[in-house]
């Protein structure tokens, strides 16, 4: 857990090594955005509607996104990263969070390539995995600007966590005195997506995590319980964010159970499908 100021901005640093579970893995959205600072060899990522998948060495920055991400892993990966929260990574972007909505960026590409190679070349020789994330910390720090807004977002951003997406946003703009255009607007500059949106995913979010693939799943109860309109709303809504139905999401968590039972990573992400 990163110090202040960094924990109003950031849920958690960590540092990950060893072989990945399935070559390529599933990372439905979620209400966070992401930044990865790679140290092996290079991974993959198809994101959004592309077909293609494309390459990243030196790592990459991820806004919160609106469909499913697909990672390939190389046989054994090591890397640091951060987990923003929706709003976190707007400090740190030289441009508005909407321009790479769904378009994951190299790191290169938002610090350049002379900074991401000195923090790359620290981090390979740093001794063990607190001191790296003790300078990934600290890069931070230093790089962290004022953001005109981020009161604003944060603050409504907030509301909607903590009624995991069960709120009217025309209540939100009134609270906040502004119009829904201008906080709409100042969204999709420090989000990527607009309040809508953000409700959205983390009412599906807190949805899937109640889920138990261990035993029977009501799914006309579970829908009722999270306010969806019905069945049918809630499963076009998941297909939506993930690209699978509620059902052959249940398959495929059982499988990794199955396959791998204990791992760390058992609920998020998946084997790709």
């Amino acid at each position: 857990m990163p110090r202040a100021p960094l924990d109003g901005l950031i849920d958690d640093l960590y540092y990950l090594e060893g072989e990945a579970p399935y070559a390529r893995l599933t990372l439905p959205p979620a209400p966070s955005a992401l930044l990865i600072v790679n140290l092996g060899a290079p991974f993959r990522i198809r994101a959004g509607t592309d077909i293609e998948t494309r390459e990243y060495a030196d790592g990459c920055v991820i806004t919160l996104p609106t469909r499913a991400l697909d990672f390939g892993y190389p046989p054994r990966t090591r890397s640091v990263g951060v987990h923003f929260k929706p709003w976190g990574l707007a400090p740190f972007l030289p441009m508005p969070a909407a321009e790479l909505c769904d378009r994951p960026v190299t790191v290169e590409q938002v610090w350049g390539r002379p900074g991401i190679a000195e923090l790359r070349d620290r981090l390979a020789t740093a001794d063990g995995p607190h001191e790296m994330l003790t300078l990934l910390e600290d890069e931070l720090r230093r790089r962290l600007r004022e953001t005109a807004g981020l009161g604003l977002v944060r603050h409504t951003s907030s509301v909607i966590e903590a009624t995991s997406g069960a709120v009217a946003i025309g209540d939100l703009t009134g609270a906040a005195g502004v119009s829904s255009t201008h906080l709409a607007h100042r969204f999709k500059q420090l989000v990527g997506v607009t309040p809508k949106r953000l409700a959205r995913t983390y009412r599906l979010t807190a949805t899937v995590f109640t889920i138990d693939p261990a035993g029977p799943v009501d799914w006309g109860e579970l829908a009722a319980g999270a306010g969806y309109f019905d069945q049918a709303h809630f499963g076009h809504e998941f297909r939506e964010f993930t690209g699978l139905t509620p059902t052959r999401y249940l398959e495929v968590r059982r499988r990794f159970l199955r396959e791998h039972p204990g791992h760390a990573l058992d609920g998020w992400p998946l084997p790709a499908d």
